[in-house]
């Protein structure tokens, strides 16, 4: 298991801390339960502030800890709530938390910040040359503080360097499930967000594009390469088109994306494509395989279903069938097209 410290940040919306808890707790047991086979937990979750007394949330709701963060011991991960938008306010007054997370991340610790706990991060440094999202509404004002911060608000999700940042109030759980796939694989998260009535993480505005789950990395031009594909894996991308947008030679790009992310561009795109394929497939609706197909870059659908088997292990029946519970009238009438 996992240990998972949830901090407390004074004046924020309780939800923000208290729904993350309740993901990582529910991981690998609540539908266990629900379905009738023993509890596997995958996280250990604890509960601190920053000198470890009670933190007023914004509806005034009394949350009250464990323990002070410099009592924590041993995680893996950190979760940090957001404060109220008195946010320079907040870090003022929590100045010995910049350093205890500086600390935890030069440990090998993952830290992810919902909504405006971003601040915290780019405060501390960590943010610095890295890609982070936050409440749409604060964006502008946070680029302007902290202009080294690489700001992506359209995303509900980013990763960078592990270092997770979520935008918006709710986008908690879009960031709680997004790091249980991450730490426990797809289907855990599924059975996760099934069981708790959730939807899966949305990771872009769009709602469309999901980003594969690579390893972090320190490369900027390869992340820059990444988002130019990332934008575009619809459409036909050469090495040649990728590295002159990037300013690279074709062949130093393919040598350092590889190393950074584990794959060759063509490989990533796939990934892209099977990612959008499976979120198209998970919400349910009246698409066929066919126009699935479409929708994330192929034309050929024979090539298609044995490409989605190939990453999934299942055919994009297979996988709709156990992953949004389509009908079987539907399933024979996708199966004859």
């Amino acid at each position: 298991m996992l240990d998972v410290t949830v901090v407390l940040i004074p004046h924020g919306y309780a939800s923000e801390a208290i729904a993350p808890a309740e993901i990582f707790t529910s991981a690998g047991v609540l539908w266990q339960a629900l379905s009738g086979h023993a509890p596997e937990p995958r996280f250990r979750v604890r509960i601190a502030s920053v000198d470890g007394a009670a933190v007023l949330s914004s509806c005034g709701l009394r949350l009250v800890p464990e323990c002070a963060i410099e009592d924590v011991e041993q995680t893996d991960l950190i979760v940090l709530s957001a404060s109220g938008l008195n946010i320079q306010e907040q870090i003022a007054r929590s100045t010995g938390l910049l350093p205890w997370l500086r600390g935890w991340h030069a440990r090998g610790a993952c830290i992810a910040a919902v909504c405006t706990g971003a601040a915290f991060l780019a405060e501390s440094g960590l943010l610095d040359g890295r890609q982070a999202t936050t409440h749409w509404a604060l964006a502008e004002t946070l680029r302007r503080q902290y202009p080294q911060v690489l700001w992506r608000p359209e995303q509900f999700v980013t990763e960078d360097n592990r270092l997770f940042c979520s935008g918006g109030v709710y986008s908690s759980v879009d960031l709680s499930l997004y790091l249980v796939e991450k730490f426990c694989g797809r289907e855990v998260a599924l059975q996760c967000s099934k069981a708790m009535l959730l939807s899966m993480p949305r990771h872009s505005q769009t709602g469309y594009a999901l980003l594969p789950l690579s390893p972090p990395h320190a490369d900027d031009k390869v992340r820059e390469a990444e988002a130019y594909l990332q934008e575009r894996f619809r459409r036909a991308v050469s090495i040649d088109q990728l590295a002159s947008a990037v300013g690279m030679s074709p062949r130093n790009l393919m040598r350092r994306f590889k190393a950074a992310t584990g794959r060759v561009p063509g490989d990533y795109v796939q990934t892209l494509r099977v990612a959008a394929a499976r979120e198209l497939l998970e919400r349910g609706g009246g698409l066929s395989v066919q126009e699935v197909c479409s929708k994330v870059g192929y034309e050929d659908v024979a090539f298609f279903r044995q490409l989605f088997k190939r990453h999934t292990g299942l055919s994009p029946l297979e996988y709709r069938s156990r992953f949004a519970g389509m009908s079987v009238a539907r399933e024979g009438r996708d199966a004859g097209q």
